[in-house]
Order: structure tokens, then sequence, then C-alpha cells
């Protein structure tokens, strides 16, 4: 995956945008006036964190049927756009710049990646359109965005808080992360380290580069410091040779990774043997919930990851909030200021089934959609509330579920 360096990337792109939009390219501020309304879709397709893309794209195609066959907004059919990131934030923004100027989307959603959520972020709020974003890296909604932003995944504090939480369960006292430069390595290794220290325990890490044949160095200077669990927070790729290179070493004690990285294209890319015993946290859809059995039914799979679950939400939550603006008008800033009005209104109908949101609406009634991904109740900040995390581990070649919490 392609270094950037966040901070001057994220800088770049915002007086990028500035620029754009001060010279009159904002023509996604424009409302969308007749025929089908359209979303934008930028998700993994190809790349290092494609592991999901091929059911995120079928979700956001399932939404649109199920939108569609319901009436449409207001009459108007939505229409989604699909842009491969190639898990790669310069991808990304060309996607977007294209989904923005030429397309005139009134929404963003998929976006996984925090790297590329990152890229695009600031493309999104100065042309005002709206971005719902799978993306965990606590940087994103600290940003400058003006409500533009809402994030359905659980954010790295939390990830990396239950990560902490999980190894001490296992009565680890000694950790080491191991993972490439992203814009949440760090952060990881602050706040996993701190959870360990705080219980009279050792934390550490090293931030490696990604694309490599061997990180055995890297490994070797990891098992110095003698941890009894180490945490894996790299993509699929260099996961699989960081694994190999442990258990070459002969490295016994825990391994714990995040759904990025410990998942079913994991299991393909390495011996049995390699990962055996790894374990696995994974932000969990809502899988008792009725809205969840019925994309899982569409999809025709026994189970979906979070992830997917999330860009069918993204795109019913752009249909909603513009059907609950009842003004006709198609555009960014209708959808920003009308989400909370139909995720998370107390006195709304609890609804989970887009027709039945449709209707409602359509009949003025206050709702309270709840997708397969869960509740989606915003904070201020745009952050989701109220989120579910699956353990796992790999066990006899599959990953096994351990609980749901």
């Amino acid at each position: 995956m392609l270094k950037l360096n966040r901070r001057g990337f994220l800088a770049g792109s915002a007086g990028f945008g500035a620029a754009l939009v001060s010279s009159g390219w904002s023509s996604g501020v424009q409302a969308q006036e007749s025929g089908p309304i359209r979303i934008g879709i930028i998700i993994p397709l190809t790349g290092a964190t494609s592991q999901f893309g091929a059911t995120m794209s079928a979700a956001a195609k399932i939404a649109v049927e199920d939108i569609n066959a319901a009436g449409g907004v207001g009459g108007r059919k939505i229409e989604v756009l699909i842009e491969d990131d190639q898990s790669n934030p310069e991808a990304a923004v060309r996607a977007a710049r294209k989904l923005i100027d030429v397309d005139r989307v009134v929404a963003i959603g998929g976006s996984y990646a925090s790297a590329v959520t990152s890229a695009i972020a600031p493309l999104c709020w100065e042309s005002k359109t709206t971005l719902f974003t799978a993306s965990g890296a606590d940087s994103i909604t600290k940003t400058p965005h003006q409500g533009y932003i809402f994030r359905t995944s659980p954010t790295v504090t939390l990830q990396g808080t239950r990560v902490g939480q999980y190894a001490l369960e296992l009565g680890a006292k000694s950790m080491f992360f191991l993972g490439p430069q992203t814009p949440f390595a760090q952060s990881y290794i602050d706040i996993i380290s701190k959870i360990f220290k705080d219980a009279g325990g050792t934390g550490d890490g090293l931030i490696y580069e990604d694309k490599r044949a061997s990180y055995r160095s890297e490994v070797d200077q990891a098992l110095r410091a003698n941890p009894d669990v180490i945490v894996l927070g790299g993509y699929v790729p260099d996961t699989a040779v960081v694994l190999k290179d442990l258990y070459r070493a002969g490295y016994e004690g825990n391994r714990i990774g995040f759904s990025f990285g410990v998942n079913q294209s994991l299991l393909k890319a390495v011996p049995a043997e390699v990962a055996e015993g790894t374990y696995s946290l994974i932000p969990s859809a809502s899988e008792k919930s009725g809205a969840y059995k019925a994309l899982v039914g569409k999809i025709g799979k026994p189970s979906l990851d979070s992830y997917s679950c999330q860009v069918y939400d993204h795109v019913v939550l752009a249909a909603l909030a513009l059907s609950h603006a009842g003004s006709g008008a198609a555009d960014g800033t209708t959808v920003r200021d009308n989400v909370r009005g139909v995720s998370q209104d107390q006195k709304g109908e609890k609804v989970i089934d887009v027709a039945a949101a449709l209707a409602l609406i359509g009949n003025k009634k206050a709702i309270d959609y709840d997708g397969p991904s869960g509740p989606l109740a915003f904070a201020e900040n745009g952050d989701v509330e109220g989120v579910y995390f699956r353990y796992e581990q790999v066990q006899k070649g599959g990953m096994a579920l351990l609980k749901v919490a």
C-alpha cells in the first residue's frame, strides 16, 4: 500500500478542496434537481484491504433495490455509483473528485481504510457532500468537517481498548504491537501499552514498512522484549508475512489481530499451522436483528461482516434523510441536516425495514431507523454510539466465534 504522510496529505487535500470550491469547482453543492438521486460508494474492490469489497458492493446495490422497490425518494429513484479505491489514498481522491465534480453525488459511503477516508474527507466537507465512513481512526472526526462526516464503525480508541482488555483477560502481562505505518498505528501502541502499564505490566511496539517479503528483523526485535502477547496491526498481506516469521521464530505466546488483518482471507494466505490460535477482534453487525437476517438472505451468504452491513446503512440513511426533509432538495447539506432525524428520534417509531420507514415518513410519522449494522445514533462529532464486537479465534483452519460483547 502506498505510504503517505497523513498530516501532509490531509492538509494538502484540504487546501486543494478549498481552492476548488473557491474557484467554482463545487458542483457537488448544487442540488440534483431531476432524474435519479446519485449516491457515491468508494470501497476497496482491489488491493490490501479488499477482503470485504465484493460484499460491500453487493450490499450497496441491494439497498438501492430496496429503496427503489418502495417508490424511491419523493418518486425519484436512487442510483449508486461504485468506485474502487484500490486500497490507495491517491486512487480514492481521484474517485471522490469524479463523484463530486462530475456525478454530483449527494453523499459518499463505504470509505473503509482510514488512510483513504483521511484523504477524501476534506474534499467532501469542502464541497458540502455528506460522507459516511466505516473507518476507525480517531482523527477523522476530529477534523473541522462541519457535520458532514458520520462514522458507523467503532473508533481506534475503542478497538484498541477492547484488544488491550481482552489480552489481559487471556492472562498476558507483556504486550508488543507490530504494524505498518497507518493513521492509527501509533494510537494503537499508545492505547494498548497504557492499558498494560496501568495493570502493572509492560507494553511497547514498532511501526514497520509494509509490502516486504520478510519482517524477521522486526519480529526479532519484538521477541527481545519477551512479550506474552503480540498485537498484529497490519492488513492481510503483511500480517501473513509477520505470522510466518513468528512461526519460524518459534513464538508460542498469544497473537491478537483486528478484522482487517485476521480473517478468512488471511487463512487462505498462510498454512493452517501458522495462523492456528490467533485471536481477532471484529466490529459486530446486529446479528440478532431482523434487518441483519433480511440482508443476509438477500445476499445469499450464511453471515455478513459488519462493514458490508454499514455500507447498506450508508445508502439507506442518505435516502431516508432526503425523504425526511420533505423539501424535494437533493444535496449533501440536506442529507447532513436530516440523518439524526431518521436514526435517533427517541419519539419515533422503531423501524428496521426500508419500505416501512419510507411509508412512515410519507405519512408524516417520526421514525428511529436501526439497520443491519445496528443502532445508528450519532454523537455530536459524528461517531456512532453503542457498538458491539465479535471475538474470534482461528481454530482448525476456520474462524470460531468466542463471544459477542
